[in-house]
């Protein structure tokens, strides 16, 4: 009989990208097997069964792929969060900090509705700060964000702990130790 293979089983990893040192956790090759997807997606929307979500929102660019096919799953509406400058129309912007520097992310300002109940994707939370960014972007426009879902958590940058402590729920599917 066959293991069942973990969402872990599907993520390649990719030594020393971009830089020397790092330990790159690859989910194309999730994204690319279909049984590894369709798990992965399920999994994503599993705590969230029978809670109102009105919008699902996509943090660049990843979660673009994940969000999609959550709002697909849901029949509900997608919103992209966006870095600086990529989304036409107007927008309003949050600023955040990297390891290296920092960086903008921007959503339409009409994108959301006051009220609306809102799922956050990406595929990795690493130290927060996009994640933060988005969150706070979706507070600005009067939604509230009901969870935070993500395919890897990288618990040595503190990321999860940092959107728990703003009240976040949040939800992972695979933990690596390490950066």
């Amino acid at each position: 009989m066959q293991k069942r293979r973990e969402i872990k089983d599907y993520i390649r990893t990719i030594v020393d990208f971009p830089h020397e040192g790092i330990l790159f956790r690859d989910v194309t090759t999730l994204f690319a097997d279909p049984r590894g997807f369709r798990i992965c997606i399920d999994q994503l929307l599993d705590p969230y069964a029978g809670m109102q979500i009105d919008k699902v929102v996509g943090l660049e660019a990843r979660g673009f792929i994940l969000g999609g096919a959550i709002a697909h799953q849901l029949t509900v509406g997608f919103v992209p969060v966006r870095k600086k400058g990529k989304l036409p129309g107007a927008t309003i912007s949050e600023d955040y900090e990297l390891e290296y520097g920092s960086a903008v992310m921007e959503i339409h300002d009409d994108a959301l509705k006051p009220g609306e109940k809102i799922l956050l994707v990406d595929d990795l939370l690493a130290t927060g700060g996009t994640a933060e960014a988005g969150i706070k972007l979706i507070e600005r426009l009067g939604a509230e964000v009901v969870g935070s879902a993500f395919v890897i958590d990288l618990p040595d940058l503190g990321g999860r702990a940092r959107l728990e402590a703003m009240g976040q729920d949040v939800h992972v599917l695979a933990t690596f130790e390490g950066a």
